[in-house]
């Protein structure tokens, strides 16, 4: 299949351009913020975070997504180049960005705000893991208008081939796996959980499933996506994704083991 005939850039005023990915990035931050603000709803009336704490968390949350997605693709990704080009790690614009980095980040912002607010951190941490996923899904899809971190050779009939890979074979479109997991999957599921009251009150179980999803979906899609070319495999056949995606399951898993038998929270 040929790539479909996208622009990458959604306006264009001839001075000014805005890109399908910036767009992205502003609609996870929005529907995740909308989508937060109606999941307090669910808890008692009097608990927190309540609508206030969302609104002010969002804040926080864009800083811990940018600045840990950037440092986290600089440190993880590339650090041998930045190293050498201190300056361009500043470069956002031409690319660059970790999940791992900028979940990081996310968490960081969590448990700075938690702790500043005397408010409980995996209550918090579970309605942000409920909303995470819309910001995932589109930035899959705009990687798939981007033509960039496309996937593996094959010869599989829904092969396409992406107008920046090298060789112009047919390859997966890894980038619309990954939305399909990690974004409309992993948003059904946690959202069905969320609103479970035997769930919701034990805080962590939202929080702990996504790390066991997303890791899981991650390692899995990581064998038809195409590594960075200057990284590769180590060992071979295991790339840098899956490495930094096995943590998440462990952690996840004992989330879920904590909230299990730390017992029911009100």
């Amino acid at each position: 299949m040929d790539f479909p005939n996208l622009d990458p850039i959604a306006i264009d005023l001839g001075f000014f351009q805005i890109r399908w990915y910036a767009l992205a990035y502003l609609g996870g931050f929005l529907g995740g913020w909308y989508w937060a603000d109606r999941l307090t709803r669910l808890y008692p009336a009097n608990s927190r975070p309540n609508r206030g704490d969302i609104e002010n968390l969002v804040t926080w949350i864009v800083l811990g997504v940018i600045l840990g997605g950037r440092l986290g693709y600089v440190l993880f990704y590339n650090p041998s180049y930045y190293f050498d080009h201190p300056g361009d790690i500043l470069k956002m614009w031409q690319g660059g960005m970790s999940f791992h980095g900028g979940l990081i980040g996310v968490i960081l912002a969590i448990v700075g705000y938690t702790a500043i607010q005397k408010i409980s951190l995996l209550r918090t941490g579970d309605i942000v893991a409920a909303v995470v996923p819309i910001g995932l899904g589109l930035g899959r899809l705009s990687n798939f208008v981007n033509g960039e971190l496309y996937g593996r050779a094959t010869d599989a009939p829904w092969g396409i081939v992406f107008p920046h890979a090298p060789d112009q074979m047919p390859r997966h479109p890894s980038q619309l796996y990954e939305a399909a997991l990690e974004g409309l999957l992993l948003f059904i599921v946690l959202n069905i959980m969320i609103r479970k009251d035997d769930i919701r009150s034990r805080p962590g179980i939202v929080m702990g499933t996504f790390g066991i999803i997303y890791g899981l979906s991650r390692i899995l899609v990581e064998f038809f996506r195409e590594p960075d070319a200057h990284i590769g495999y180590f060992m071979g056949y295991i790339s840098m994704g899956q490495i930094l995606s096995l943590p998440l399951v462990i952690v996840g898993a004992g989330l879920i083991i904590y909230a299990v038998k730390n017992g029911k929270h009100t």
